[in-house]
């Protein structure tokens, strides 16, 4: 059990963005949120971190409810968003130690754990360095340092692949599989669909605000006309209409 979306409508004003979408993301597995521009995917996102409010529908992870139980269910996610949000009058150092008193982490095991991650992201020499001081990829592993310091049953990790470079990708897909196999549920949101129909358990595919399509590459490739499709040919026939 972990992430379970039910029936949600909801969007930024009255007229909603999303239509009825349901979907879960188990334990122990990667799920890819796979959508065009438009689709839907940051507004779920940002339904399941609670920052929009549903007009309906109900969002709950391990049995806790977002609208019940808000301050709960959020002490259980960790989000890692497609642009960085960093304090500018904050060292690396301090945004760690915010991370660590936020979560309410043993100290000194956080700090193990998060000198293996900054050693694994090559920040280990940049804990008095300012965001300033940073490229945007390395204020993306500044990001991914922060959310995978915690012991979140839920990541979310939103179009993670952009700004970092190609050995950044390879060392967050390695540090994905180590907490997947530890029991984390993981969400990403991505357009990189080949690397996603490598690394994915399973796929929700929104057109529209609806979900056209879900479950494993092999569930969805029994859905299409082609069963040689890859997880590209799939959405784009979707997206066009074709499916």
């Amino acid at each position: 059990m972990a992430l379970k979306i039910e029936n949600l409508t909801g969007g930024y004003s009255q007229l909603p963005v999303l239509h009825q979408v349901s979907f879960d993301v188990p334990a122990g597995e990667l799920v890819g949120l796979i959508g065009l521009n438009g689709a839907g995917k940051s507004t779920t996102i940002n339904h399941i971190i609670g920052l929009l409010k549903p007009f309906s529908g109900q969002i709950s992870l391990n049995g806790v409810d977002l609208a019940t139980s808000p301050i709960k269910y959020k002490k259980q996610i960790a989000y890692v968003p497609e642009t960085p949000i960093l304090y500018p009058e904050l060292t690396l150092r301090e945004h760690l130690e915010l991370t660590i008193k936020a979560y309410q982490l043993n100290e000194k095991v956080a700090w193990e754990r998060a000198k293996k991650l900054l050693t694994t992201f090559r920040l280990a020499n940049k804990l008095d360095w300012f965001p300033a001081d940073f490229s945007k990829g390395m204020k993306q592993k500044v990001m991914i340092v922060m959310a995978f310091l915690t012991d979140a049953k839920l990541f979310i990790v939103d179009e993670p692949f952009y700004g970092l470079d190609p050995l950044a990708v390879k060392d967050l897909l390695a540090l994905i599989q180590v907490r997947k196999e530890a029991g984390a549920a993981i969400l990403m949101s991505t357009h990189v669909l080949d690397t996603a129909q490598r690394y994915c358990d399973r796929f929700v595919l929104l057109n529209d605000g609806h979900v056209r399509s879900k479950g494993t590459l092999a569930e969805l490739k029994a859905q299409a006309t082609d069963p040689n499709a890859s997880l590209d040919d799939i959405y784009l026939a979707i997206a066009r209409g074709d499916a």
